[in-house]
């Protein structure tokens, strides 16, 4: 399997007082799996603490922007959401469904993977959502599965963005879509100033203290978001895959970005390119 090119050690963290030499953006999947395992009790107090609630609506709309197809001859096809964490994306599309439709939530990190199912076993939706651990680089489903195949925060940890992406189209039906919900960088002067001074300053500060990371999670986030692609050249990634009528939208002044790719019919990659969805 192809490995991440071995990046450049980019300085060092802070932590309890001791100075920790770190190379953040390893993605190696041994890295990544103990790093989000090691904050998995702590992860959802800290997505909504740290986005100030916002993150909710980031799913909210993710539903109503690439909303789940309840129509059709037969059983509905199923969703799949990939890097699924805690769950909460896939339990969003459980309410955005009405409950009619099964979904499916996959995680190569076990830890994480636990929370989600007693949130899921609280929210007496055990019956519609199944969780399995599976890396995305290699998901365990046929070709052509599900209607509509999601990620959260999650394909800029895959090892390989690429072989991740090209996951999650094999697996969706042909004229089904892929939502790909990801973290970006504002445009704006004043706003993305604030933002940037907010995302590698004080964010990595309150994670690290809340989360006690031994592997500097919250100082790989910020890195890791400013060195993934976004906007045009995610959406190129997407087209390069297959996808059709690749639209991406820019959600709270473009801190987080929703993507969204039709799968073509004939597989073939889109010949032409759209204006975006701006």
């Amino acid at each position: 399997m192809k490995r991440a090119e071995r990046p450049q050690p980019l300085g060092s963290g802070h932590y309890r007082g001791k100075t920790v030499s770190t190379n953040l953006l390893d993605k190696r999947e041994t890295r990544i799996r103990t790093m989000f395992g090691n904050i998995a009790r702590r992860y959802d107090l800290l997505n909504h603490l740290l986005s100030l609630n916002i993150d909710r609506y980031w799913r909210w709309r993710t539903t109503r922007l690439a909303p789940p197809n309840l129509d059709g001859p037969g059983t509905v096809a199923p969703i799949l959401d990939v890097c699924t964490g805690t769950g909460d994306l896939a339990l969003a599309y459980d309410r955005a469904a009405k409950r009619r439709v099964p979904i499916v939530g996959t995680d190569f990190c076990l830890p994480m993977l636990i929370p989600a199912r007693d949130k899921t076993q609280r929210r007496r939706a055990a019956d519609r959502i199944r969780y399995i651990e599976a890396d995305t680089q290699r998901l365990p489903f046929p070709d052509d599965t599900f209607q509509l195949t999601t990620v959260a925060f999650g394909l800029r940890n895959v090892t390989d963005t690429e072989r991740g992406l090209a996951e999650m189209v094999r697996v969706t039906q042909p004229g089904g879509r892929v939502a790909i919900l990801e973290f970006s960088r504002p445009r704006h002067w004043l706003f993305g100033r604030l933002y940037r001074f907010y995302f590698r300053r004080i964010l990595p500060c309150i994670g690290q203290v809340i989360s006690r990371s031994r592997d500097n999670a919250y100082n790989y986030l910020p890195a890791s978001v400013m060195e993934f692609p976004d906007g045009e050249a995610l959406a190129e990634k997407m087209r390069g895959h297959g996808l059709t009528d690749v639209r991406w939208y820019p959600l709270t002044f473009g801190i987080a970005t929703l993507y969204v790719g039709t799968k073509s019919v004939s597989g073939l990659p889109e010949c032409t390119l759209d204006d975006g969805g701006h």
